[in-house]
């Protein structure tokens, strides 16, 4: 492991404060040390308060905030003197302990202090890090871990045995340490969880880091725990995912996102005794709010595989409680016997963070085995951390999911226009977005985890096919197809009619919505409130001379639309259809197209843009509230329904 510090970089930073943001940030960046809101990092320095007075202050990472993307404000200041009495306590319960440092802050709007600012507080040097670093936390979770760990660091690194982080880890480190001189010691070793490392100067707190970590990469290395998996090939039933991912939907009780890890290490670690080593508990137990303590193991009957763990979840409740609640039983992730693993979230960005922890977890798991044998902490351990009082007040204050959380839905025609404005609305209230258009820009467009960019000729097969299947890895299911891709044809009089005009027309505005039925229809029937929209045109009721290939195409959509509310009706699939009108806000209505229109009509371009029954504007954005109407409870007990958007035409009036 190499230093990313930069003297350049850091002379730009003055304070403290921006100091230990920019070190912070050299940690966040490699996920190897800490991964989605894992590890913190501390600052002491002093503060005038409102009285002129000078006070120590610590500045350590709040709660919630990524050491990757930490701001200034990130940091939550806590007066010294507080926190140091604090540590002198008896006991101090975390309930409590989290009350009493807010009361210490200097800014009643900053985050809550990190559960271990004590711990931060009492350690004499100005900069602390802590991390999770991937390297020293496999090796105390093998067989004679921390005998490994003194062969390693020697006495210049003090070695906690495991203990729950708060008060209570806290209160342990400052009766150890009384006696030691914090002066010859390196940093701290804390069994299961991570490391520490301090200093005087931010630079030499964080290369420490980097010290301590590269011997601990060069001791696996030496030991022989080295990693060398062949690229594998798997051919997952893109149904049994559909099926798998409708099951856990079902258990959670609420649409759910399952994203498929078919990398080569993963493959490789779901082909090994995974009923031995993959269900001893988490790499630390930080990571057991986001993943639960153990994986479910499918295999092909996965009905019977999730029944049996949520009985084994429950017995492992019943075995640990005191007087906890017990939360969702389900899992929230699985290891696929032979093709890899899935992660189960709320939304995409939860189940990546799975996905994530999951893959460092596969890499120290198979380093372990071959250093003597991967060794967890106790479930009961486990457990006093997935029901710690903390833990579960972050849960409750999680709130309201968006209306669509959970669901996946596929836009076609996403990249400009109507397509896009759907595609963008979909996604801001919940749903993954897998966005499809044959411009090349569509990748572009959407690139992030939760909205996929494909580009697909919608009168391919093989690429509908290709699209659903990335859907399909990628989020675990389809609920929602909009499908709106469409072309509007030069205008021409059924006697001068061209042959590739019409057929052009029917490729694209009729059978390529007939192919993506076909394609998606299978996954719609095991969705979640599953339904299709379809984006017809006013000229279905009220055609126009000239449009006979785009009318008649339009005509054709609506009438598939008809029919396939009636076969997908049993299945609980909806199928509505829109007609929207004069939307002008779409890369076809130029400047110079609008006035050519209006002049034809002798309007000007606003009377020509509001020309309808309640004048006004007809704009992607609405067409875009109509879809999620649609697609949402405004819709949930209708099918086979069509609705004109076009502020009022006379002519379908």
């Amino acid at each position: 492991m190499r230093s990313l510090y930069s003297d350049k970089e850091a002379s730009e930073f003055k304070t403290d404060l921006d100091l230990r943001v920019y070190t912070s940030r050299l940690l966040g960046r490699d996920s190897s040390l800490v991964l989605h809101g894992g590890g913190n990092t501390s600052v002491k320095s002093t503060a005038t308060n409102l009285f002129g007075e000078t006070e120590d202050i610590l500045y350590v990472k709040g709660s919630g905030w990524d050491l990757a993307t930490i701001e200034a404000e990130g940091f939550a200041p806590v007066k010294m003197e507080m926190l140091l009495k604090m540590a002198e306590l008896k006991e101090l319960n975390d309930t409590d302990m989290v009350k009493y440092q807010r009361l210490a802050m200097t800014n009643p709007s900053a985050p809550n202090p990190s559960v271990e600012a004590i711990l931060h507080a009492i350690i004499p040097f100005k900069f602390v890090d802590h991390t999770h670093t991937d390297a020293v936390v496999t090796i105390t979770n093998t067989q004679g871990g921390e005998d490994k760990i003194k062969e390693l660091y020697g006495d210049k690194v003090l070695v906690i045995p495991y203990i729950m982080p708060g008060f209570v880890l806290a209160k342990l480190i400052y009766d150890m340490t009384r006696d030691v001189d914090w002066s010859q010691l390196e940093g701290m070793v804390l069994m299961n969880h991570g490391l520490f490392t301090f200093n005087d100067d931010a630079k030499k707190s964080y290369e420490k880091t980097i010290e301590l970590v590269d011997k601990a990469e060069k001791y696996l290395a030496d030991k022989g725990a080295v990693l060398d998996v062949k690229e594998t090939n798997t051919n997952t039933d893109l149904l049994v995912l559909a099926r798998i991912r409708k099951e856990i939907s079902n258990l959670k009780g609420k649409a759910t996102i399952s994203i498929l890890n078919n990398s080569s290490e993963a493959v490789y670690f779901s082909k090994q005794n995974i009923d031995n080593i993959a269900t001893q508990g988490p790499l630390t137990p930080d990571h057991v709010i986001r993943t639960k303590r153990i994986p479910a193991i499918l295999g092909n009957d996965f009905e019977s595989d999730l029944a049996e763990y949520i009985k084994e979840y429950k017995q492992y409740f019943e075995d640990n409680k005191t007087n906890e609640t017990l939360l969702n039983p389900a899992p929230n992730f699985a290891i696929l016997r032979g093709e890899g693993s899935l992660s189960f979230g709320a939304n995409a960005k939860e189940a990546n963070i799975i996905k994530d922890i999951n893959e460092h977890t596969f890499e120290a798991i198979l380093k372990a085995e071959m250093l003597g044998g991967y060794k967890a902490l106790s479930a009961a351990n486990i457990f006093e951390v997935e029901y710690w009082s903390l833990e579960q007040a972050k849960l409750k204050k999680a709130g309201n999911a968006p209306e669509f959380s959970g669901q996946v839905a596929i836009v076609t025609g996403a990249a400009s226009g109507i397509g896009l404005a759907i595609a963008k609305m979909l996604n801001s209230r919940g749903a993954a977005v897998v966005a499809l258009d044959i411009n090349p820009e569509i990748t572009n467009i959407f690139n992030k985890a939760d909205m996929i960019g494909v580009q697909c000729d919608l009168t391919c097969s093989e690429d509908i096919q290709n699209a659903v299947s990335i859907a399909l890895k990628s989020f675990g299911g389809i609920d929602i197809v909009v499908s709106n891709a469409g072309i509007f044809t030069p205008s021409e009089n059924l006697d001068s009619l061209s042959d590739e005009n019409w057929q052009k027309s029917m490729d694209i505005n009729l059978t390529s919505h007939q192919k993506l039925i076909k394609e998606t229809a299978p996954f719609l029937k095991l969705g979640i409130d599953a339904c299709i929209v379809m984006v017809a045109s006013k000229n279905f009721p009220a055609p126009g001379k000239g449009a006979a290939a785009y009318s008649v195409a339009k005509a054709g959509q609506t009438q598939l639309a008809r029919i396939a509310a009636l076969e997908l009706g049993e299945y609980g699939v909806r199928v509505n259809t829109l007609h929207p009108h004069a939307v002008f806000d779409t890369a076809i209505w130029t400047d110079e197209v609008l006035a050519k229109r209006a002049k034809a009509y002798g309007m000007s371009v606003d009377e020509y843009k509001t020309n309808n029954v309640l004048k006004t504007e007809i704009c992607s954005e609405n067409v875009a509230e109509l879809v999620c109407a649609m697609a949402g409870k405004p819709f949930a007990k209708t099918t086979g329904s069509q609705v004109a958007i076009d502020g009022g035409s006379d002519r379908i009036i």
